[in-house]
């Protein structure tokens, strides 16, 4: 006889499969071995009381505080913790129970109905500004169309292109000026028919940089105020682009004066779905969540982002971070914005692990090589 303990995060799947399970055993098997946490917070305690029978009937637990089974307060804050099977069950249940349960049994379907991208994509970063927080992402002209072939070389999947600077504090810049940064790179982008052989993004929410872009065969409008320019969703949709909705809690200017929120998670949240609704409204079809890291957010802020992605997958849009280089990591690790390509995987490698469909990076060949040693970590 062997004994061997596995990895918690092994690919159950495969291992069924080769165990020689049928497959609608595996299915069964597999719904089984995936936990989930899902909080519940400001619930009325009698659903509370409900939830936690219900789910204890099945195998699963609620974790309530103290005096919730005779009621002390009117509302409580609880953990579920189940499997994949007990929501399954769970989510059909309580949407024919009251106090809110029918609420709770919605989001929980929407769990189950969602699952992690299969591909992660890179998107590289070239900026055509002199003030961008990291020197080494700084081109112009024939500097950046080189160093545009060589992220194609080394396995970008789209790149990134902005003439203005959002870091915090950076100075406000003229449509004009904007314009004036990008449109050569624009014009050699068209000519020499780079866009066949990737796709490009760009980095702006102001209509006539990005209608300029659009002309010269970008695919996609990443917009750091999350479509708050009706032109700009306009655009969007006449040229059928996909639009990156980033969360900001103010300006570059004043997001870091002291951000705060009432709960980070439901509140990006929140914010992503509404502007989604306002997108779609405007006829827009190809959209992609940014939850904003480092965007008007604290160290905390970032980290709970980062850690409960998956949170925000039920938004049935892809996922794109971007946290390269960024201060957050000099928070954790004191280190200059050259030094933080270390902390940048660590941090990216766990937004993958979280459901990011999309990374936004500084180092294309370091991510993809990255990706490259995670997906046969995660398939073995």
């Amino acid at each position: 006889m062997i004994l061997e303990q596995l990895a918690s995060n092994m690919n159950i799947r495969q291992y069924l499969k080769d165990l020689g399970v049928d497959s609608g055993g595996i299915e069964i098997l597999a719904s089984k071995a995936q936990l989930y946490c899902i909080a519940i917070k400001k619930l009325h305690v009698g659903g509370a009381n409900i939830l936690k029978q219900d789910a204890l009937s099945i195998g699963a637990d609620l974790a309530v505080p103290r005096g919730t089974v005779i009621a002390e307060k009117k509302e409580v804050d609880c953990l579920l913790i189940a499997t994949r099977k007990h929501l399954k069950i769970l989510a059909k249940k309580e949407r024919a129970q009251p106090f809110g349960l029918q609420e709770v049994g919605a989001y929980l379907q929407k769990v189950i109905s969602v699952n992690k991208p299969e591909k992660t994509a890179i998107m590289g970063i070239i900026n055509a500004n002199d003030d961008s927080f990291f020197s080494g992402s700084r081109f112009k002209d024939a500097n950046a169309i080189a160093k545009i072939e060589a992220m194609i070389e080394d396995g970008a999947d789209s790149i990134d292109i902005g003439g203005v600077s959002s870091r915090p504090n950076a100075p406000v810049v003229s449509a004009a000026e904007e314009l004036a940064r990008v449109k050569p790179i624009l014009e050699a982008i068209k000519h020499s028919k780079l866009f066949e052989k990737v796709q490009f993004s760009i980095d702006s929410y102001t209509p006539c940089v990005i209608a300029q872009a659009l002309e010269s065969g970008f695919e996609i409008v990443n917009d750091i105020t999350g479509l708050a320019d009706d032109e700009v969703c306009r655009l969007c949709a006449s040229y059928n682009a996909n639009a990156v909705i980033m969360h900001m809690q103010g300006t570059p200017q004043t997001m870091q004066n002291n951000p705060y929120y009432d709960d980070v998670l439901d509140d990006v949240y929140h914010f992503l779905d509404e502007r989604v609704q306002k997108a779609e409204a405007f006829g827009v079809q190809k959209i992609t969540l940014d939850v904003g890291i480092g965007f008007g957010k604290t160290l905390e802020d970032n980290i709970s982002l980062i850690k409960n992605l998956e949170h925000f997958l039920s938004l049935d849009k892809p996922l794109l971070v971007g946290a390269s280089r960024k201060s957050m990591i000099d928070k954790i690790f004191p280190s200059e914005v050259s030094q933080r390509l270390s902390g940048t995987l660590a941090l990216h490698l766990e937004a993958v692990r979280n459901g990011a469909s999309v990374l936004r990076v500084h180092d294309v060949y370091e991510h993809k090589q990255a990706l490259e040693v995670y997906k046969a970590l995660e398939s073995f």
